[in-house]
């Protein structure tokens, strides 16, 4: 595709240091692969939602990028539509296997007005510079087309969290990374220069029989902790007070009930045939009407 005229850039950025360990991440991304289809829950229910928005979108957005390939159903979900479909992954393995490019969200490989669509499933909820990603995305699009994304955020494994942080009370530990809610990442949306910027959410419950559990489906389907500063591994002793608080809160079936926030994205690249913003105040948008191109 001529869309894969790849430069590796960056925003400019300052010299805070990563807050996630970018080879850690990658080789979380590949470890998963070989057993992801049996963990592969939450990015089929994000994959899901955003091909339905896709849906009722009215435009032909023929070149479409998908950022977050742990599998082949993101782009046959897209190519089914007819889209052509170039595919990106933080872990060098998961890219390979997509036939397509290793990358960070933040350094975007690809040139500037390369694609219609960019669909990012996943992921963004790891990148260092997250206001940094959104811009490039932006600029990888062409004019007038498409960025939908979906990833877990603020208010995600609450019961885990209380879980950990009872078990080490005394010196408690950072196991899960920060998260960002809806509002953030909506501002983030503009402040990157989207148009028509939308950002929503949904909460998905998952029950669990004990935290053990939980932990292994979160380690393989990538969302394991990739921070830099990581907290030391947990004890046997904090895990048996973990699973005991994680317990604690269960059903009557012994069952736990959990919790995932998704925060879904979408916006457009400006371009002089969308209509201007109205007045400040004057009306909301739907978000069908701007997934439409509508104002």
């Amino acid at each position: 595709m001529s869309a894969l005229r790849a430069r590796c850039t960056r925003p400019a950025m300052d010299d805070r240091p990563d807050i996630f360990d970018r080879a850690r991440r990658a080789r979380q991304r590949d470890r998963m692969l070989p057993v992801f289809a049996d963990h592969d829950f939450l990015y089929r229910a994000m994959l899901d939602e955003l091909i339905d928005r896709l849906a009722d979108v009215q435009r032909d957005l023929p070149e479409a990028l998908v950022i977050g390939c742990p599998d082949g159903s993101a782009k046959a979900a897209l190519e089914a539509i007819g889209k052509r479909v170039a595919c990106a992954d933080p872990g060098f393995l998961a890219a390979k296997a997509a036939g397509g490019v290793q990358m960070d969200e933040d350094a975007l490989p690809f040139a500037d007005d390369s694609f219609d669509l960019i669909v990012a499933c996943g992921t963004l909820d790891s990148v260092n510079d997250l206001p940094g990603a959104l811009i490039l995305m932006r600029r990888v699009l062409r004019p007038d087309g498409l960025m939908l994304a979906a990833f877990a955020g603020a208010g995600s494994l609450p019961r885990l969290k209380s879980a950990l942080l009872a078990a080490e009370a005394d010196r408690p530990g950072q196991h899960v990374h920060p998260q960002v809610d809806v509002r953030s990442a909506g501002d983030l949306l503009s402040r990157a220069g989207f148009a028509m910027p939308v950002a929503d959410g949904e909460t998905l419950a998952i029950r669990y029989g004990d935290v053990v559990r939980l932990m292994h489906d979160l380690r393989f389907m990538g969302a394991g902790n990739a921070l830099n500063m990581r907290a030391p591994a947990l004890t046997r002793d904090a895990l048996t007070r973990a699973a005991g608080h994680f317990a604690d809160a269960a059903d009557p079936d012994g069952r736990t009930a959990e919790r995932m926030a998704l925060v879904y994205l979408s916006g457009w690249k400006p371009d002089p045939s969308q209509a201007g913003p109205a007045r400040r105040g004057s009306a909301t948008m739907s978000l069908a009407a701007a997934l439409k191109g509508e104002a």
